[in-house]
């Protein structure tokens, strides 16, 4: 299988990359720089490697760089941001700390026609892409030459076409750059020579065979949520080890409105798949009684989960291995994905291995995917798109919408204001629309009036976006009329909520979850 190798210099959006290249039909595989030795000398059928980016300074003693034997291979390299630089310097060139920065839009202009822009920016146009540096590439390794430059990059795109190595001081993975998909399909397709025969349907191969060679004969206990990921993995899971799976849903007593029956039935009744359901919701909002830091709810409801997976486990005989729908907007907003020097965002729940007291291993055959990536693979595994379609809803429920102390009374109004919300979402035929719909409940009271009364109650913040795969997002451009609407009835039909807001904060700056 053709492979195209990305090596991780700690960027947050170095899956990104992947992203694209995979839209073309094309495996990739991500590894840190600190072992891409190990990865070089065991893979096989390598087309081509991509070196992503990162938040050191190429200039810096002892900072990241590539193996040696990368330029030693006699393929094509693609160098992105940090990438770039290491490659100039590793080759011969010099990297320099800059004054004149670059972050966010910039005006790329083509100097020269290559193999790199290609039917995509002729030589003389701009394209606005997206930047994100304060070094820059300085001197040129022998053999290379500019290829296109920025106000502030002299070598924003550089080649030597000698050799197929072409460098790109932006980011062509994000989104803002505009051309940056069709100029990645240029490198992996054209300059590379992949076939991009490449699909879901391999990765579902892959993944099973995975699955089979890491659990042997052991059993299998997979924490389900009910939302889309983890049902995608129970449902892999159990395509590749059959009775060898035990599912646990855990009520914690903080999921949406009637969501714990349906998640019972749906696979109790539909997928015959061994279940248990645990209702622990005294557990929870025992311990998170009094608790209302972000981080601390977060880590208290992941101690938790583990605790009652543990004696779950031993119920049902004992369990090896546990499971979760883990992805990876999960793993970089939380740590390192590769172990290398990336910046933790925000913890979260089913992040960051097990409790040394615990004898299992972690099964985690979704960590590299996208929430997209997730939902062909539930398609490829036969579940019906109305389920797959649904709004990502995070493992410690309503508890991070929550801001402040959680209580029953509190998690129920938030309840009632988000089953309102997301009924005038679908009757407005705009749940497909939206990657995420939610309702927050803030830990703030307004005076209102209604009729005759004075009223001193809580405020419900309204949250939809738009996004691909989670990593940035845009909040959904409501009609006035749909947003008092839906105002209006929460304020009629839930007591306890006097006023309603709606957030329009992007991603960045903002995380989609509140907490």
């Amino acid at each position: 299988m053709q492979k195209i190798l990305i090596i991780d210099f700690g960027s947050q959006v170095t899956q990104l990359i992947a992203r694209r290249v995979r839209e073309n039909g094309v495996y990739s595989e991500i590894v840190p720089f600190n072992t891409a030795q190990k990865a070089l000398d065991e893979m096989t059928d390598i087309k081509a490697i991509i070196l992503a980016g990162g938040p050191q300074s190429v200039a810096d003693k002892d900072s990241a760089r590539a193996p040696q034997k990368v330029f030693e291979m006699d393929i094509p390299i693609l160098g992105i941001c940090y990438g770039q630089q290491t490659m100039c310097a590793q080759l011969g060139g010099a990297v320099e700390k800059s004054d004149e920065r670059e972050f966010g839009r910039a005006d790329l202009t083509v100097k020269k026609s290559n193999r790199l822009f290609d039917g995509v920016i002729n030589e003389g146009d701009t394209q606005v892409v997206w930047m994100s540096h304060g070094d820059r590439v300085s001197k040129l390794p022998a053999g290379f030459e500019v290829i296109a430059t920025s106000p502030n990059a002299p070598y924003a795109a550089v080649a030597d076409e000698s050799r197929n190595y072409y460098g790109v001081q932006f980011h062509p993975e994000v989104v803002h750059t505009s051309c940056g998909a069709q100029l990645i399909r240029n490198f992996i397709i054209d300059i590379a020579g992949c076939t991009g025969d490449w699909s879901m349907a391999h990765f579902k191969t892959e993944a099973i065979n995975s699955i089979r060679a890491q659990v042997g004969d052991k059993k299998v206990i997979c924490g389900l949520s009910g939302g889309v990921d983890s049902s995608v993995v129970a449902m892999l899971l159990h395509e590749a080890i059959g009775d060898q799976l035990q599912c646990v849903f855990v009520d914690t007593g903080m999921m949406r409105h009637g969501e714990a029956d349906e998640v019972v039935s749906m696979f109790r009744d539909n997928y015959n798949i061994a279940l248990s359901h645990v209702d622990a919701t005294d557990l929870f909002l025992g311990k998170l009684e009094g608790i209302s830091d972000p981080e601390q709810k977060r880590k208290i409801i992941g101690a938790t989960f583990i605790d009652v997976f543990d004696a779950e486990a031993k119920k049902v005989g004992g369990a090896d291995f546990l499971a979760q729908g883990t992805l990876y907007p999960d793993v970089i907003e939380s740590v390192s994905f590769t172990g290398g020097p990336s910046v933790t965002i925000k913890s979260h729940h089913n992040v960051g291995g097990l409790p040394a007291r615990m004898n299992m291993q972690l099964v985690e055959p979704l960590r590299e995917l996208f929430k997209d990536e997730v939902r062909d693979l539930g398609r490829e595994l036969g579940l019906s798109h109305q389920f797959v379609g649904r709004h990502p809803f995070p493992g410690p429920g309503l508890a991070i919408r929550m801001p402040g102390d959680i209580t029953r009374d509190r998690l129920e109004i938030l309840r009632k204001a988000d089953r309102i919300y997301l009924e005038e979402i679908r009757n407005a035929g705009l749940y497909d629309k939206i990657w995420q719909a939610f309702a927050v409940l803030l830990p703030v009271r307004t005076v209102g009036v209604m009729g005759d009364s004075r009223t001193y109650d809580f405020v419900c913040a309204l949250r939809a976006v738009t996004s691909t795969d989670g990593m940035t997002a845009d909040y959904y451009p409501f009609e006035h009329d749909f947003l008092g609407k839906t105002a209006t009835r929460i304020i009629n039909e839930v007591n306890g909520i006097n006023r309603v807001t709606y957030d329009i904060t992007s991603k960045p700056p903002g995380t989609i979850e509140w907490e």
